[in-house]
């Protein structure tokens, strides 16, 4: 299986795009890497961390979560 990695391309870093970004709760969390194989940006990183400076805040991994580790906040 090949896997994409975000790279600063013609957009630059496109995090600033975001209006809600997602924040893993590591207490919850059960390691399924659920959001790191279905995350479209491939912001999610093998070890669970987001990368903001390419995450677009589209909600997939949160909405994938089975035990709702991840919840969306407002961007401040």
């Amino acid at each position: 299986m090949s896997i994409s990695y975000p790279t600063v391309g013609a957009s630059g870093r496109t995090g600033d795009w975001r209006v809600f970004m997602p924040v893993i709760d590591y207490d919850l969390c059960t390691r399924c890497f659920e959001c790191y194989l279905l995350c479209p940006e491939a912001t999610i990183s093998a070890e669970l961390e987001i990368d903001y400076d390419y995450c677009k805040g589209c909600g997939i991994c949160a909405n994938e979560c089975p035990v709702k580790a991840i919840r969306m906040v407002k961007e401040e």
